[in-house]
């Protein structure tokens, strides 16, 4: 049966922004490993010899990179690329608990997610193939996924805003011959955590066109992209990074948080991240 698991690093200032994927997947008998970046005007797909890692606390290594909850260390020359680099991360912000709640203990899922930091402060400087980032006091985040294949139909988005971040993921979860719409995110507000999930109640109201809305109780959040700037990513199916889809790494989106009817955080970013792979 095939498997993967991999992390995505996001790293914003008020210019640019960088996303890091590190990955290793297993399928037929086969392990590889890859590293794919993202930038405002670019994707970048490495494949790697080897990686390994360490969940808690979380530390991932591959031929001249580190990854960590306290920065990136970068010094790559492949496939006609060249990265180098450190980045220097602040205190992690992590969730008060896993967000697959109850599904985590559920065998045999498709997908596994998981959020290791909210929002965190990034300093330091990079340099992919000749282009210059400079980060003093960016801002990050960081979150993980493992299991067979990304959900054939998806979407999910994150953004950090003033005194606050959020996620959002809605998808089409395979169980047992069945199928329903799984929901999990997170909003925090100030050191005020909000989750909304399929576990805890919540249902989708609205998806279509790059807009979703879901609700639970008296709380409804709706997540809208306005402006995408999509690239190409590869994603798992079966463990095989076979599956193209495209993200926006960087783009123009609009948030909106209501308790019974009245706004907790209402906002438009132009540095949200975007997957639209619902039909």
């Amino acid at each position: 049966m095939g498997y993967f698991k991999g992390w995505y690093f996001k790293c914003c200032t008020n210019k640019n922004t960088i996303a890091f994927i590190p990955a290793y997947h297993r399928a037929n008998g086969r392990t590889t490993a890859s590293l794919q970046i993202i930038t405002d005007s670019s994707a970048i797909n490495l494949p790697l010899d080897s990686l390994k890692y360490r969940s808690n606390p979380l530390y991932i290594s591959a031929e001249g990179c580190t990854f960590s909850e306290s920065g990136i260390k970068l010094d790559i020359t492949a496939c006609g690329h060249s990265i180098r680099g450190v980045l220097s991360f602040g205190e992690t912000s992590p969730i008060k608990y896993d967000i697959m709640g109850p599904f985590g203990l559920v065998p045999f899922m498709q997908c596994r997610h998981s959020i290791h930091s909210m929002s965190h402060r990034i300093d330091g400087h990079l340099t992919i193939d000749g282009h210059s980032f400079i980060f003093h006091n960016g801002t990050g985040y960081i979150e993980g996924d493992c299991g067979r294949s990304f959900p054939k139909q998806y979407i999910w988005t994150q953004s950090c805003f003033k005194n606050g971040s959020l996620m959002l993921s809605v998808a089409d979860i395979p169980m047992v011959g069945r199928h329903f719409t799984g929901i999990i995110g997170i909003i925090k507000l100030g050191s005020k955590e909000y989750r909304i999930a399929t576990y805890l109640g919540a249902d989708l109201k609205y998806i279509s066109d790059g807009c979703v809305t879901v609700r639970q109780g008296d709380y409804m959040l709706t997540a809208k992209l306005i402006d995408k700037n999509a690239k190409p990513l590869y994603a798992p199916s079966n463990g095989r990074m076979s599956r193209t889809i495209h993200e926006s790494a960087s783009c123009k989106a609009y948030y909106r948080f209501l308790h019974k009817g009245k706004p907790l955080c209402e906002f438009t970013s132009d540095r949200a991240s975007f997957e639209f792979e619902y039909k």
